[in-house]
Protein backbone atom coordinates (compact mmCIF):
# COMPACT_ATOMS: atom_id res chain seq x y z
CA UNK A 1 0.00 0.00 0.00
CA UNK A 2 1.51 3.39 -1.00
CA UNK A 3 1.07 6.21 1.17
CA UNK A 4 -0.14 9.82 0.11
CA UNK A 5 1.30 13.07 0.76
CA UNK A 6 -1.91 14.82 2.23
CA UNK A 7 -4.31 16.96 0.51
CA UNK A 8 -2.44 19.72 -0.56
CA UNK A 9 -5.09 20.99 -3.69
CA UNK A 10 -7.95 22.36 -3.36
CA UNK A 11 -10.34 23.26 -6.20
CA UNK A 12 -13.08 25.40 -6.53
CA UNK A 13 -15.25 25.82 -9.69
CA UNK A 14 -16.26 29.70 -10.04
CA UNK A 15 -18.80 31.54 -12.04
CA UNK A 16 -16.56 34.50 -12.70
CA UNK A 17 -13.12 33.96 -12.79
CA UNK A 18 -11.76 37.61 -13.01
CA UNK A 19 -13.78 38.06 -9.62
CA UNK A 20 -13.19 35.19 -7.84
CA UNK A 21 -8.94 35.33 -8.78
CA UNK A 22 -9.69 38.97 -6.30
CA UNK A 23 -12.14 37.45 -4.01
CA UNK A 24 -9.40 34.98 -3.23
CA UNK A 25 -6.20 37.48 -3.54
CA UNK A 26 -7.79 39.64 -0.85
CA UNK A 27 -8.42 36.59 1.44
CA UNK A 28 -5.32 35.17 1.18
CA UNK A 29 -2.99 38.46 1.27
CA UNK A 30 -0.92 37.44 -2.37
CA UNK A 31 -1.59 37.18 -5.59
CA UNK A 32 -1.91 34.09 -7.55
CA UNK A 33 1.38 32.35 -9.84
CA UNK A 34 -0.64 31.29 -12.32
CA UNK A 35 -3.32 32.93 -14.29
CA UNK A 36 -4.67 31.31 -17.37
CA UNK A 37 -8.15 31.36 -19.01
CA UNK A 38 -8.76 27.63 -17.57
CA UNK A 39 -7.05 28.03 -13.97
CA UNK A 40 -6.09 30.38 -11.47
CA UNK A 41 -3.72 28.93 -8.88
CA UNK A 42 -2.62 30.59 -5.41
CA UNK A 43 0.08 29.05 -3.42
CA UNK A 44 0.14 29.34 0.63
CA UNK A 45 1.64 27.85 3.31
CA UNK A 46 2.73 24.35 1.29
CA UNK A 47 -1.22 24.45 -0.42
CA UNK A 48 -2.38 25.19 -3.56
CA UNK A 49 -5.46 26.96 -3.89
CA UNK A 50 -6.75 26.54 -7.62
CA UNK A 51 -9.87 28.51 -9.02
CA UNK A 52 -11.86 26.81 -12.13
CA UNK A 53 -14.10 28.21 -14.26
CA UNK A 54 -17.16 25.22 -14.15
CA UNK A 55 -14.55 22.94 -13.20
CA UNK A 56 -14.80 19.13 -11.29
CA UNK A 57 -17.11 19.26 -8.44
CA UNK A 58 -17.88 17.43 -5.87
CA UNK A 59 -21.51 17.34 -3.87
CA UNK A 60 -20.90 20.02 -2.31
CA UNK A 61 -18.51 22.39 -4.81
CA UNK A 62 -14.95 22.13 -3.76
CA UNK A 63 -12.47 18.95 -4.93
CA UNK A 64 -9.52 18.32 -2.16
CA UNK A 65 -7.19 16.34 -4.07
CA UNK A 66 -4.43 13.81 -2.64
CA UNK A 67 -0.84 14.20 -3.17
CA UNK A 68 0.40 10.67 -4.58
CA UNK A 69 3.35 9.52 -6.25
CA UNK A 70 2.24 7.28 -8.01
CA UNK A 71 -1.42 7.47 -9.65
CA UNK A 72 -1.93 4.19 -11.36
CA UNK A 73 -1.07 2.20 -8.20
CA UNK A 74 -3.28 4.14 -6.15
CA UNK A 75 -6.25 4.42 -8.07
CA UNK A 76 -5.76 0.46 -8.30
CA UNK A 77 -5.25 0.54 -4.16
CA UNK A 78 -8.66 2.75 -3.90
CA UNK A 79 -10.81 0.78 -6.44
CA UNK A 80 -10.26 -2.59 -4.94
CA UNK A 81 -11.09 -1.38 -1.39
CA UNK A 82 -14.35 -0.03 -3.24
CA UNK A 83 -13.69 3.19 -4.58
CA UNK A 84 -15.10 3.66 -8.38
CA UNK A 85 -13.18 5.83 -10.58
CA UNK A 86 -14.21 8.85 -11.90
CA UNK A 87 -12.05 10.47 -14.14
CA UNK A 88 -8.77 8.61 -15.09
CA UNK A 89 -5.59 9.92 -15.09
CA UNK A 90 -4.95 12.86 -17.44
CA UNK A 91 -2.09 15.34 -17.63
CA UNK A 92 -3.35 18.77 -17.03
CA UNK A 93 0.29 20.16 -18.03
CA UNK A 94 3.85 20.52 -16.56
CA UNK A 95 3.95 16.60 -16.10
CA UNK A 96 1.06 17.49 -13.57
CA UNK A 97 -1.68 13.68 -13.75
CA UNK A 98 -4.92 14.50 -11.71
CA UNK A 99 -7.68 11.93 -11.47
CA UNK A 100 -10.66 11.35 -9.33
CA UNK A 101 -12.60 8.48 -8.18
CA UNK A 102 -15.59 8.52 -5.92
CA UNK A 103 -16.01 6.30 -2.32
CA UNK A 104 -18.90 3.93 -1.65
CA UNK A 105 -21.43 7.15 -0.70
CA UNK A 106 -20.58 9.01 -3.37
CA UNK A 107 -18.30 11.27 -2.26
CA UNK A 108 -15.62 12.37 -4.67
CA UNK A 109 -11.99 12.21 -4.28
CA UNK A 110 -8.86 13.94 -6.34
CA UNK A 111 -5.56 12.48 -6.90
CA UNK A 112 -2.75 14.26 -8.07
CA UNK A 113 1.05 13.22 -9.27
CA UNK A 114 3.92 15.51 -10.01
CA UNK A 115 6.41 14.36 -12.18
Amino acid sequence: MSETQGIKTVLHPVSDLAKATELYAALLGIRPQVESPYYVGFETAGQQIGLVPQGPQSPDGQLAYWHVDDIEAKLAEVTAAGGTVKDSPRDVGGGRLVASFTDQDGNVLGLVQDQ
